[in-house]
């Protein structure tokens, strides 16, 4: 019987017509039993928390974003060094929590080789999280050396380079000295 003909159509749940929620990854996730490391992308930054799972709805346990990252002093974007810090961050403060082993939830997001959810979940392993994942990330993206070097080459024109970051500007950061940033807000974060 086709669709058209069938007396009864079923509608599917609203979060999965909107295309926010896959409910069989997620039913995945959950059957661990484990608290998931929920990574999302936003337009200006990145949210990483720890989730732990209520039959009256899911709990944030831990939650760190843009705002306490730029607390450390870290200009919190959108990139791979932001990424782990907030994940290193949220792996501490799990681990505070007693919490010893999490699970990935990446979303929606595509699970590519690489990609910044990915250096969340490699900051909360080293922040002493156990998880299933095993990944080769490079080390020099994590410590935004690939933006030092951009910003480098973009110093001779300086129209391209306020424009490119300005932002940096703005906070008084040298975007040229951001892998030793990096160093100063880890050692923060670790304590």
């Amino acid at each position: 019987m086709s669709r058209a003909t069938s007396p009864i159509y079923r509608v599917p749940f609203r979060r999965r017509r909107e295309g926010k929620t896959h409910y069989r990854r997620r039913l995945a996730l959950l059957k661990s039993r484990k608290p998931r490391l929920v990574v999302r992308k936003k337009a200006r930054g990145i949210i990483v928390q720890v989730y732990e799972f209520s039959p009256d709805g899911d709990r944030a346990l831990v939650t760190v974003d843009a705002k306490k990252l730029r607390k450390l002093g870290w200009p919190a974007k959108r990139n791979a060094p932001t990424a782990y810090l907030a994940g290193l961050y949220a792996g501490k403060l799990a681990k505070e929590k007693g919490i010893k082993e999490v699970v990935l939830d990446i979303g929606l997001h595509s699970p590519t080789k690489g990609s910044i959810v990915f250096y969340a979940l490699k900051g909360a392993i080293d922040a002493g999280l156990k998880s299933n994942l095993g990944m080769e990330l490079d080390e020099e993206r994590m410590k935004g050396v690939h933006i030092a070097n951009y910003a480098k080459i973009l110093k001779e024109d300086k129209d391209r380079f306020n424009r490119q970051f300005g932002d940096y500007i703005k906070q008084s950061i040298d975007p040229e000295k951001l892998p030793e940033l990096f160093d100063k807000v880890k050692k923060q974060i670790i304590g």
